[in-house]
């Protein structure tokens, strides 16, 4: 019997001291409570003690987490439609605030998380014309939209890390418009581009015909110059031979003329026998 009693006595005892401690890790946040009311949220990680029955612990996580919601449909500045998806990396900066504020439920704390995001959003959007939503000012709307919804989650003990869209799409009905806009843009960039391409290209060929003329002038010219001096030596050749045989070049010259008239079976002359054509011929028409 009083074994038994002994042994029930040390569980009671073992139930006891495991009720008394509890682990921290480095992930988490540690709230004590005593009969309801936070009387402590400074624990490091480690192992920690407690009154068994008499205070509780609630534990919240540490690490950036996020929130992902479902595309919105929002307002341009230009009063047309985007449907925009966007995701916020948040964490728990207080926690003894934010248990106060949601009860420590989190499924409130992304709601009003998400409420607050939305808004911003919705506001930044609101500002911005399509073409700015969709450029390079992305990143410095994103960046406005954190530091405002940061600010307005701190009384939820609530740090908002940064906030990413991740796609604008435009509805179904404008997204047809915009596409046909966009393709009459780019349509009339292309006939610019080939206006100015035919354009350049006939400036192109007008030099090159210049500069044709140019190099056929010169050719000319220089052609000329050539046979100008070609003639001249071959005037002074033949004046040298002439003057050393004028007999026999006054010969070769008649030869020269007789090869050129009578060349051609089908040509007919009328000639003087007596002319000077003909001194080389003897009486019965022959040379001598």
């Amino acid at each position: 019997m009083n074994r038994s009693i002994a042994i029930i006595i040390l569980v009671i005892l073992g139930g006891l001291g495991l009720a008394s401690v509890f682990t921290v890790t480095e992930t988490e946040y540690a709230l004590r409570f005593q009969l309801g009311r936070i009387v402590r949220v400074d624990y490091q990680p480690g192992l920690h003690m407690k009154w068994p029955f008499v205070n509780n612990i609630r534990k919240f996580d540490k690490r950036i987490l996020t929130l992902d919601t479902s595309p919105e449909l929002m307002l341009t500045s230009e009063q047309k439609y985007v449907n925009v998806d966007s995701f916020v990396k948040w964490r728990i900066a207080d926690v003894a605030r934010f248990y106060t504020s949601t009860q420590g439920n989190e499924s409130i704390a992304l709601n009003r998380l998400h409420g607050i995001v939305s808004d911003r959003i919705r506001n930044q959007i609101a500002s911005r014309t399509l073409v700015e939503v969709v450029s390079e000012q992305r990143v410095t709307t994103m960046k406005a939209v954190a530091g405002a919804a940061n600010d307005a989650a701190e009384e939820f003990g609530i740090e908002v890390v940064d906030v990413r869209i991740k796609s604008i799409e435009l509805p179904d009905d404008v997204r047809e418009s915009v596409f046909r806009r966009m393709a009459a843009d780019r349509q009339k960039a292309a006939n610019l581009y080939r206006f100015e391409g035919r354009e350049e290209a006939e400036r192109i060929r007008s030099d090159a015909d210049r500069q044709v003329q140019v190099i056929l002038a010169e050719a000319e010219r220089e052609g000329q110059r050539v046979r100008g001096e070609g003639d001249a030596v071959a005037t002074k050749t033949y004046a040298e031979s002439y003057g050393q045989d004028e007999e026999f070049y006054g010969f070769y010259r008649s030869l020269q003329a007789y090869r050129s008239a009578f060349g051609s079976n089908l040509d007919t002359l009328v000639l003087d026998p007596g002319s000077e054509f003909f001194d080389y011929f003897g009486q019965d028409g022959r040379t001598d």
